[in-house]
């Protein structure tokens, strides 16, 4: 499939580029998207919640009443989790959510992400993103050309750029990434998928 390019002004080139059918145009996946995303969100959880149960509890250990004869159940500790200020039953530990998946799996998972933007009509390719020097004015100029001020937008580039970076990072509804950092989840939770024409090969070579 063919897609026009963009200047930063928001207008169409003379150019366009080909957009592999392999990788924008395949039939979705949904449960590698589903595992892929699940990955994404549990590699991101710290793991570090923590409650005190009765072996962490500062009390006595006294035993509170005889054992017999008062009518009421037996208690043996202060800090059983029956009485209040006493341990919680079964609280969460740390724990590490990590797991695994396969190369293929993910590879196919962003192919059917871009699948679905290229269906939806939300990827743009634009030429020319580039920044002398950091500058927020400057991007928000070019994200209005776009019209995607309001729209959530991921913008991928070819390779790393700074000035882009540090121009795009105090605007809220957009994010910038390199192409061989695309990830499933920042696909799908982008409205709108700006990719630079440099990026392209470099995501088709990765993803094919």
């Amino acid at each position: 499939m063919e897609a026009k390019v963009l200047d930063t002004k928001g207008k169409a080139t003379s150019s366009k580029v080909t957009l592999s059918d392999s990788i924008f145009a395949i039939e979705p996946n949904d449960h590698a998207i589903y595992l892929d995303v699940k990955q994404h969100l549990a590699n991101k959880r710290q793991g570090t919640h923590k409650s005190k149960e009765r072996a962490d509890i500062t009390g006595s250990t006294k035993k509170i009443k005889k054992q017999k004869g008062t009518g009421t159940a037996r208690a043996g500790s202060i800090k059983s989790p029956i009485f209040r200020g006493g341990g919680r039953i079964f609280g969460p530990r740390p724990r590490n959510y990590r797991f695994k998946l396969n190369t293929k799996l993910k590879r196919l998972a962003r192919r059917s992400a871009l699948s679905l933007k290229a269906k939806e009509e939300s990827i743009l390719v634009v030429d020319g993103l580039s920044f002398d020097s950091p500058k927020t004015k400057a991007f928000k100029d070019v994200m209005d050309n776009l019209k995607l001020t309001d729209e959530k937008t991921l913008l991928v580039l070819g390779k790393e750029n700074p000035n882009v970076l540090k121009s795009a990072r105090n605007l809220k509804n957009t994010k910038v990434v390199a192409a061989d950092l695309v990830n499933t989840y920042d696909v799908l939770n982008a409205k709108k998928v700006v990719i630079a024409k440099d990026a392209v090969d470099v995501i088709e070579k990765i993803l094919n």
